[in-house]
């Protein structure tokens, strides 16, 4: 049986192409953790692809149930004006497939825990994770 779910890491966008690179490694980490899901990251702006093309790739492959997860901190205005409007003409434009969305990851306490370990961890192991030279960051 093929591939029949799919989940698009969805993010804001930068000029810097540098910034999408924990997007890239979050989603091969996440393909290599569920094989059988199509694993895809979209943009709202500044970066391709949009979420619109990458659901349009998705369901073009035939999947059937996509799970849109924000990859943003908090719920700002894009996600509270712009991402359901964006995930509605999703739904429009294929009503066969089933499109999900869930809250933003950095409200989730499990994520949140996460960043606090990762900040314990700074303050227990000062210079483990250091930051990069100036204008690299």
């Amino acid at each position: 049986m093929g591939t029949t779910q799919g989940i698009v890491l969805f993010g804001h966008g930068a000029r810097d192409v540098r910034w999408r690179e924990p997007f890239d490694r979050l989603q091969g980490r996440l393909a290599a953790q569920q094989p059988d899901v199509a694993v895809r990251v979209a943009f709202l702006e500044l970066m391709t692809p949009s979420l619109s093309n990458a659901i349009d790739e998705l369901a073009g492959a035939g999947i059937a149930r996509i799970t849109v997860v924000p990859v943003f901190f908090g719920q700002g205005g894009h996600l509270r004006r712009d991402f359901p409007v964006l995930v509605e003409e999703c739904r429009e434009k294929h009503p066969g497939v089933e499109i999900v969305a869930t809250s933003a990851v950095g409200e989730v306490d499990s994520v949140l825990d996460a960043i606090a370990g990762f900040c314990v961890d700074a303050i227990q192991f000062p210079g483990r994770s250091p930051l990069p030279p100036a204008g690299e960051g």
